[in-house]
């Protein structure tokens, strides 16, 4: 007869875990990223057309103001891209899938969806600019109607198309060819910036565009400057981990990205800023709607060369915004291939292109677009900052990050401590513009980041002995 053999409770077999949604952790040794490559992925990502226009519109403080915001905050911004570059380092994970671990699983869906909408927005803003640079290109080589001539419509739907069947290109083999675009375009971008400080200097002298000051009615406070570059810079903080959880260097993923932003940011916007301002000068007449480096390039003669340029800068930025649009998406759904998600947000980004041609100014929709982002970024980086570094002490669980009911489950999928304090950071940020003293001061961005980080502080700290009890 045979023996019966018992199975104690605690040894039965448990059924595996249900996932959530997989993503992948890149081992320290499979990581192919240097320093250079980090740095030359965020001077690329700063070096284009959308900082050079951000510069241009904040010309409109005057240039002492304008320069000083600039580099209060880009340092600040940047310093927070560097620790968001740690999490990628330390973890391997891309950006929205360690948002899982402070909004739940189903609750980074939230700043996926952020990520995705701002980074198609960021790739249309790259490619409307461009393809302004092409318009002018068909009207040296064919006598085309410029853009904003009568008839010049048909030459930026051209330029846009271009631009998407390029962004197609440079997307076609992921990451590799965000490298690949990188180490090309930053010595253009280089030689072009120097060509380009060449001919604002010649054309005025630098007393002149330290001393100039705008029209009365187009002046912008320090408050509203600090605010759009602070849109602008934070854009870049979710994306960090995308790039850095390819080093396994750890200065690459903090220092360099932080110097490679800083240094892409300063060059290419204090360019804008000059050539603005020098064209205002030279013209006797500022106009915020033409700061876009097409216009200010063919006001200064720079040619088509200089145009071409353009079109490159675009396209090793969108690199990148196509690639953090792309990894968000994926976030969303394990469905999608990166691959296939870069092809669906890059034809998204087309899209979007077309609505400033149709529904507004250019600068009508970039300064609302900047808006939005404000408002709803800044609590969301926040909020995974101080879960990461504060509450959770640098060391994440990453054995739980698809479990369905598992460390990073909370409430069927959602962190509701981290999505009420990203909610009220919101409605901070809306509240304070609303005040005058501070919303044309220093603006409202940082302090609504430093209300959502301590109400999600308060809130983990009340929620969670009470969750380790049950």
């Amino acid at each position: 007869m045979a023996q019966e053999v018992k199975v104690s409770k605690s040894e039965t077999p448990q059924p595996a875990p249900r996932e959530f949604g997989r993503v992948e952790s890149i081992p320290h040794k499979h990581r192919r990223m240097s320093k250079w490559d980090l740095f030359a992925t965020w001077v690329g990502a700063n070096a284009n057309n959308g900082t050079w226009y951000i510069g241009g519109v904040i010309a409109a403080c005057g240039f002492l103001t304008a320069s000083t915001t600039l580099v209060i905050v880009g340092l600040v911004s940047y310093a927070l891209l560097a620790v968001a570059s740690y999490m990628g380092y330390q973890t391997g994970l891309p950006a929205m899938a360690l948002t899982r671990a402070s909004f739940g699983l189903r609750g980074s869906f939230i700043p996926s969806v952020i990520n995705v909408v701002q980074f198609i927005g960021w790739a249309a803003v790259n490619t409307f600019i461009a393809a302004t640079s092409i318009s002018y290109i068909f009207g040296e080589l064919f006598g085309w109607p410029l853009y904003g001539k009568p008839g010049g419509t048909f030459g930026l739907i051209i330029g846009i198309l271009i631009m998407s069947v390029l962004h197609l290109l440079s997307i076609s083999v992921g990451e590799k060819s965000v490298q690949m675009i990188e180490r090309i375009g930053i010595v253009l971008v280089v030689i072009f910036v120097m060509w380009e400080s060449i001919v604002v200097f010649k054309t005025v002298s630098f007393h002149d565009i330290v001393t100039w000051q705008p029209p009365h009615n187009m002046r912008m406070s320090s408050g509203v400057a600090a605010d759009t570059l602070a849109a602008f810079n934070l854009a870049w903080v979710t994306a960090a981990s995308d790039f850095s959880r390819f080093t396994a260097k750890k200065s690459a993923a903090t220092t360099s990205s932080f110097l490679g932003a800083n240094f892409g940011l300063f060059w290419f916007a204090f360019i804008g800023l000059f050539a603005t301002i020098g064209t205002a000068v030279s013209l006797n007449h500022f106009d915020p709607n033409n700061s876009d480096p097409s216009t200010v390039a063919a006001k200064l003669g720079l040619g088509v060369i200089a145009l071409l340029v353009i079109v490159l800068t675009s396209t090793t930025a969108n690199a990148v915004n196509l690639m953090s649009a792309g990894s968000a998406l994926t976030n969303m759904t394990h469905r999608l291939s990166l691959r296939v998600s870069l092809w669906i947000v890059t034809i998204a980004a087309t899209l979007v292109t077309f609505i400033p041609v149709y529904l507004a100014s250019f600068l009508d929709v970039f300064e609302a677009f900047l808006d939005g982002i404000g408002m709803f970024l800044g609590p969301e980086i926040a909020i995974f900052l101080v879960d990461y570094f504060f509450l959770k002490g640098k060391q994440y669980r990453l054995s739980e990050f698809t479990k369905v009911r598992g460390a990073y489950w909370y409430a069927h999928g959602i962190n509701w401590v981290a999505v009420a304090s990203w909610v009220l950071g919101v409605v901070a940020y809306w509240a304070l513009k609303q005040i005058p003293v501070i919303a044309t001061t220093i603006g409202a961005t940082f302090i609504a980041m430093a209300i959502a980080a301590i109400i999600y502080w308060i809130g983990m700290r009340l929620v969670q002995p009470r969750a380790e009890k049950a």
